[in-house]
């Protein structure tokens, strides 16, 4: 895209949200450009939880419409990415002093209900003394329920997401910053700042999807004082060694009234999160806290046998979820769920600002989203992404193992382990990845763990990616697993190939 360009849709921000909308807009037929400040995912995207879930405990919260919506989602994503999203099963143990038995078995029953399940499990009660997810436990649980939801790569749906709308022809800008907003003849004139250099866009219509710099959009670029609609709230995490060897997750009740998980993450480790609390300071700045840390650590140790110390840390991450501000009395309380506002129309030029959303109902408030487009710039086309595949994931959702296995057979001097990773991160496009390179030695310049040169030039050719942080936390997640030297000598190969 180059100065003086027309599009009907600029979109601000490569998170769930924007990422989402750009590509259900650009399918349907419109021109569509994204914008986003830094790199995509590099916000709350790739600091959730990680799940594509209902929400059990937004039941609490009477958030019905919610629970129905992300429910029905879970088997529509699974199907258009399973690679980079399968299910998981849940263990919520039981105990006194906490929500009754009762209350609990008629909110799973809701949940089973609710969900239009077709090939996820439905909830079963446990016997904790004989049941292997009761081993790890301290003595003393005897009645836990096990319920189905989804695990999502996170940062890769929305790389995935970015890539289709690429790929049917939006214009994708990173490390790009939306300087100024200017209406002019019912039209938007958006300035950017980035990579290319100072740009000038048209655009008929703007999608304002900042996440937590939503309200920045509106009181900086647009010039508009006194923008308050979003709740920080922030959410943490930390990664520890491996805490048992089944392949089920935890929820766990805490006495405060909230919940924490424990799952199984990146075959070596448990993921033990989140938290909920209010953030005000820079959403770039966040991290977590000793307070945080501690909480997390104890409140896990409540119900493991063995006691969590600071030594079992790996590594910590922290988000700012950009919530709408409902006047909610305790971060936990307020809603997740989405808010629209159109600001504008045809004739002065309309901005759609979207406030809130998470992961499992991104596409569900992308097609919302352009519900109000057409409102504004007439229908084009109809509703397609229910039945569309995401890059790599044209296989069954059953069938990722028999896609481990085509892979293998087509590479076979690649360890099994390295084409089960590759498979999880690019499915079938593992293929245009590795192209005719058969063995290791083919795949150039070795950065540690099973990452080559091969597949760095692929991240930075078809992913966006820039930097070491990038490919090693966001496109993957081996940051886990190398070293400081080998992270310096992979930023050196970006710096040399860029």
């Amino acid at each position: 895209m180059s100065v003086g360009d027309s599009v009907d849709i600029f979109v601000i921000g490569g998170g769930i949200n924007g990422a989402s909308v750009a590509r259900d807009a650009v399918g349907r037929g419109y021109s569509v450009a994204l914008a986003e400040m830094n790199d995509l995912a590099s916000g709350t995207s790739s600091a959730a939880t990680k799940l594509v879930h209902g929400g059990l405990r937004y039941l609490e919260h009477y958030e019905f419409r919610l629970v129905h919506e992300a429910l029905a989602e879970r088997e529509i994503l699974w199907a258009a990415a399973p690679h980079i999203i399968w299910p998981l099963r849940f263990v919520l143990p039981h105990h006194k002093g906490l929500r009754p038995a009762v209350i609990l078995r008629a909110g799973l029953a809701m949940y089973d209900y609710m969900g239009g399940r077709r090939l996820l499990p439905p909830t079963k009660t446990l016997d904790l003394k004989k049941d292997i997810t009761g081993k790890p436990l301290k003595p003393g649980y005897k009645l836990g329920f096990e319920y189905s939801d989804c695990w999502v790569d996170d940062a890769r749906f929305v790389v995935l997401n970015t890539r289709d709308a690429a790929d049917k022809g939006a214009a994708v800008h990173v490390r790009t910053k939306v300087t100024s907003l200017r209406r002019d003849k019912g039209e938007w004139i958006v300035e950017l700042d980035g990579e290319a250099g100072r740009q000038t866009v048209r655009a008929r219509l703007v999608v304002n999807a900042a996440g937590p710099w939503v309200d920045d959009v509106i009181t900086g670029a647009m010039g508009k004082n006194g923008a308050h609609n979003v709740r920080l709230v922030k959410g943490s995490h930390l990664v520890v060694h491996k805490l048992y060897d089944h392949d089920r997750c935890y929820i766990f009740q805490n006495s405060d009234g909230r919940i924490i998980f424990a799952i199984p993450y990146e075959n070596d480790y448990t993921l033990i999160g989140t938290t909920d609390e209010d953030y005000d300071g820079d959403p770039k700045d966040v991290k977590i806290s000793a307070a945080e840390t501690d909480y997390l650590l104890s409140a896990a140790s409540e119900y493991f046998a063995k006691p969590l110390t600071h030594d079992d840390i790996h590594w910590s991450y922290s988000g700012v979820r950009p919530l709408f501000d409902d006047g909610a009395s305790a971060a936990q309380e307020a809603t997740r769920d989405y808010v629209l506002k159109v600001d504008g129309d045809a004739e002065t030029g309309a901005a759609i600002n979207v406030f809130g959303g998470k992961l499992t109902t991104s596409r569900r408030l992308a097609e919302s989203v352009l519900e109000k487009i057409e409102e504004v710039l007439g229908a084009k086309g109809e509703r397609w992404t229910k039945k569309s595949t995401l890059p790599g994931g044209d296989f069954e959702p059953l069938a990722f193992d028999a896609e481990v296995r085509r892979l293998h057979k087509d590479y076979p001097e690649l360890p099994k382990e390295m084409a089960h990773r590759l498979t999880r991160l690019y499915g079938t496009r593992a293929r245009v990845l590795l192209g005719d390179r058969q063995d290791l030695a083919s795949l150039g310049e070795h950065f540690g763990a099973d990452l080559y040169a091969a597949e760095v030039d692929y991240l930075v050719s078809h992913e966006w990616a820039r930097t070491a942080q990038d490919i090693l936390w966001r496109r993957t997640k081996l940051g886990l697993r190398v070293s400081k030297d080998e992270t310096a000598r992979l930023a050196g190969y970006l710096a040399k190939a860029g």
